[in-house]
């Protein structure tokens, strides 16, 4: 049996009750953080440490091809190749005959292979920082073309010929910034396993090969296989949304907020 006793808190100093009413506020933000934020709290509290864990996944790579993504699994190595397929039509704008074709290819390319082969399509904003850049270079020379006439008194039908030149520009540009474009991608993933990289890379690149001349019958498009930097965009969750276009982006509001 226990004893219980129970001490009035009458009996306690009031500079003892201040301290443990502290003590218990501290205590609960830390059960209130340590539940809702423990993957922030963690790594603070191991920043001192020369190794910092992000993740268990092994990490990937670029083949030297520069066509295939690997991963290592244990002793084996995993090859993924992605197929850009252009497919430039949407069902909202299809009739019922031509949905009706269109779900009859799909099938047909569900049953291209007998392994694992992912069909995706994806939205991408697209970056358009370099074409916005383009415009602003050519309003700044029409911007200088229009001073170098104001200063050289040239006639009416010259100055009127270079201000609409520079209004449509800045129009392109406002246009363009107002809101995203983006870009619609289709494609399809195969993997393939293999004991050493070359291995993994050419059964991959066999299976891609076998799934492109079916995908280019089924549809009478040429398919292509995704090489480069172009692969970023499907392993990188950063180049869906382009950071430098969403700066552009919150500048110029943030511009016309102010004005």
């Amino acid at each position: 049996m226990g004893i219980v006793m129970f001490v009035p808190s009458l009996l306690l100093p009031s500079y003892i009750k201040i301290i443990l009413f502290f003590i218990s506020l501290v205590l609960d933000a830390m059960a209130f953080t340590s539940r809702y934020y423990s993957y922030l709290i963690g790594p603070l509290l191991k920043h001192r440490k020369k190794h910092v864990i992000l993740s268990n996944e092994n990490p990937y790579w670029l083949a030297q091809s520069g066509d295939t993504i690997l991963r290592k699994s244990g002793e084996n190595f995993i090859a993924t190749v992605y197929i850009s397929i252009p497919l430039y039509r949407s069902a909202t704008e299809m009739e019922d005959d031509e949905k009706l074709d269109f779900s009859q290819q799909i099938s047909r390319l569900v049953g291209l292979s007998k392994d694992p082969v992912r069909y995706t399509s994806e939205l991408y904003v697209m970056n358009k920082d370099s074409y916005i850049q383009k415009l602003k270079e050519r309003i700044t020379m029409t911007e200088n073309e229009e001073a170098d006439l104001q200063s050289k008194d040239a006639p009416k039908n010259e100055l009127d010929r270079v201000r609409g030149k520079l209004a449509m520009w800045r129009n392109m540009l406002d246009s363009i910034g107002k809101g995203f474009s983006f870009e619609l991608s289709t494609y399809m993933t195969v993997s393939a396993t293999g004991v050493k990289e070359y291995e993994a890379s050419s059964l991959a690149q066999q299976k891609a090969k076998e799934l492109m001349s079916g995908v280019g019958s089924i549809f009478g498009v040429p398919p292509s296989i995704i090489t480069g930097a172009d692969l970023l965009r499907f392993v990188e969750p950063e180049y869906l949304l382009p950071i430098s276009t969403v700066t552009e982006q919150i500048s110029k509001n943030i511009q016309e907020q102010v004005i």
